[in-house]
């Protein structure tokens, strides 16, 4: 992945749907470029941000058995609003269904809940050995290291400090 499009997974059903973050910064680099005088993130990022988030869903939900979740198909793509920097995008897939190397997925990005994208997207997923046996080794380190950028965005533990900031009845009682 050049760019890291997912700050935070803040809710994970594996195999089921995703909840997570993307806060825009006025220090991400394209920003430089895009719309100089009025910073906005670029619509194809924000679809990287959906098909991410998709991508670790399946991830979480195969437990890391492919080492490539590449998008094969946007469809329905729709923008409502601009993304800038200070705003949170929170961005949510769901799985609708999926066969042996595709899964299909509902998608959108929401700030203060508002849609401000929203597409249907096809996840392709594979290992590289599937094509080259040779490239075997190269799978296992991708999956090593997509395992730990998982534990980086979703840490041990997160679960229970989510709900009770979701929820603070259910936290320690003062």
């Amino acid at each position: 992945m050049r760019f890291t499009l997912i700050d935070r997974i803040i809710d994970l059903e594996p195999g089921v749907r995703i909840t997570a973050v993307k806060t825009l910064s006025l220090g991400e680099e394209y920003l430089a470029d895009h719309f100089p005088r009025f910073p906005v993130m670029p619509g194809v990022l924000m679809l990287e941000a959906m098909t991410q988030a998709g991508a670790w869903l399946i991830r979480a939900g195969e437990d890391f058995a492919h080492s490539i979740v590449v998008l094969k198909q946007a469809a329905n793509v729709k923008y409502g609003q601009f993304v800038e920097p200070g705003q949170t995008l929170i961005v949510t897939a769901e799985i609708l269904g999926h066969d042996d190397r595709e899964t299909k997925l509902k998608a959108s990005g929401r700030i203060n809940g508002q849609v401000t994208v929203s597409a249907r997207l096809v996840l392709e997923r594979y290992n590289l050995a599937d094509r080259n046996p040779d490239q075997a080794d190269t799978d296992v380190a991708v999956k090593r290291e997509l395992r730990k950028l998982f534990r980086t965005l979703r840490p041990a533990g997160s679960e229970a400090r989510e709900s009770s900031l979701s929820n603070p009845a259910s936290g320690p009682s003062s």
